[in-house]
């Protein structure tokens, strides 16, 4: 079970590294945003276990999927990428 919650959180990491990435302007592969945001959704549907922390999850997927196409404010770029560091982070102690 210990095993399964540190890849949980090594996915937050790895999802928090693409924001910040996306903050400071480092050119992405588009499919390493589609993997992360595919990764971030795929752990949003906890969700319907009842892990209220998931809608964090599915709200950074849906931020990765608009980062495509648009350029976001700072701040929607920011929020998710302190959350998810701070999942990540958690999840190792």
């Amino acid at each position: 079970m210990m095993v399964f919650v540190k890849i949980l959180g090594a996915i937050d990491l790895i999802s928090a590294i693409v924001f910040l990435m996306l903050i400071f302007g480092a050119s992405l592969p588009l499919q390493l945003m589609l993997f992360a945001a595919g990764l971030l959704f795929a752990k949003g549907l906890f969700i319907i276990t009842g892990d209220m922390l998931s809608v964090v999850d599915l709200f950074s997927s849906l931020l990765l999927i608009f980062a495509i196409f648009f350029t976001l404010p700072s701040i929607l770029l920011w929020i998710p990428t302190f959350l998810l560091l701070a999942k990540g982070v958690v999840s190792f102690i």
